[in-house]
């Protein structure tokens, strides 16, 4: 489905009359066990699940790099909204026709199908968090935490990255929990790597212009979460920063 990174350009025994069993073999063989009945079905289901959850962790585990420090700059990346008719791989491009990246530096990739961390953080904190789409339930619980505190704190960015997965189950998944601040779709999990994901989910809080404040690995509850960006913001306003500004 990608269009490349975005840049636009299984014997029993006999009956009665039947022919007797030869000598010397046992008349007392049970008859062959029964396949396997539907109820088990799920069973095996929920197994295929874990199943892919475990390899797609697994993968960006073994490929990711190390995960944003404090301090540092945040990579740029652009994607695909999850919600958008717009297909193609992560743009993580930081200079023009940088290989594979894109040919335009991910910065530049803007429009309204477009998930764009320079523009997300620009001038304002952020909460960035990586999810898959199936697998543990934390991941989606961490989501609706953060549709939780998104009211409470306007001039913070709350946003998400889904790495991987089917893009029709994660457009569901996001309408039935009701999700409504941006996601983007990090298709090949150029982004995960790029980002170091190797536990889900995992969390980036950054200052206005993308500057890394921590990076948090796995599910925090609403009142760890809520102290989180509450330190986020008051430590943007230490640095200069102003709601609205």
């Amino acid at each position: 489905m990608s269009d490349g990174p975005l840049s636009f350009d299984d014997e029993v025994e006999p009956r009665t009359g039947e022919t007797a069993a030869p000598r010397g073999q046992r008349d007392d063989v049970p008859p062959p066990a029964r396949p396997p009945t539907r109820r088990y079905g799920w069973i095996v289901g929920v197994i295929g699940l874990l199943l892919i959850a475990y390899i797609t962790l697994n993968t960006i585990r073994t490929q990711s790099r190390e995960a944003p420090q404090e301090g540092r700059a945040l990579p740029p990346f652009a994607t695909p909204l999850a919600l958008s008719s717009l297909n193609g791989d992560a743009n993580v491009a930081r200079r023009p026709a940088s290989g594979a990246s894109g040919q335009r530096p991910a910065c530049q990739v803007r429009g309204p199908d477009v998930f764009n961390m320079c523009d997300l953080a620009a001038r304002s904190p952020v909460v960035l968090a990586f999810f898959i789409t199936r697998g543990g339930s934390e991941c989606r619980r961490q989501l609706d935490v953060m549709q939780r505190l998104a009211p409470r704190y306007r001039a913070v960015r709350f946003a998400a990255v889904a790495v991987r997965g089917d893009r029709g189950d994660l457009r569901s998944l996001i309408r039935h929990r009701g999700w409504t601040f941006p996601i983007g779709f990090d298709h090949d999990g150029a982004v995960a790597n790029l980002y170091g994901v190797a536990v889900c989910p995992t969390i980036v809080f950054a200052y206005p212009g993308r500057r890394t404040m921590r990076t948090d690995f796995g599910y925090l509850s609403e009142s760890r979460l809520d102290a989180a960006v509450r330190a986020l913001e008051a430590a943007a306003e230490r640095r200069g920063w102003r709601p609205g500004r």
